[in-house]
């Protein structure tokens, strides 16, 4: 499971890398080191699900709040967005 969200992951970021514009760019590769954090903390849980992954995410994202300004912020928390989607498909 684990493997299915880094794969993801390296395949969305390698995506904006080539397409995406500056705050994309910085909006995934904050998210990056958030996200890989969080699958490390996983690999020694029970539960390894989506809804695991997602809980420990918005606890980044609480984190993310309180270190960004507003604007940062959003395109942060958009981009989550935009990779939990990809990682539920």
């Amino acid at each position: 499971m684990l493997e299915k969200y880094e794969l993801a992951s390296e395949n969305w970021i390698s995506n904006i890398v080539e397409q995406g514009d500056d705050d994309a760019l910085f909006a995934s590769g904050y998210l990056q080191g958030h996200f890989a954090v969080v699958l490390s903390q996983l690999e020694v849980e029970e539960e390894q699900g989506f809804d695991a992954l997602n809980e420990k995410m918005q606890a980044c994202l609480v984190l993310a709040r309180e270190e960004l300004d507003d604007r940062d912020y959003e395109l942060v928390e958009q981009a989550w967005s935009e990779l939990s989607e990809i990682i539920k498909a």
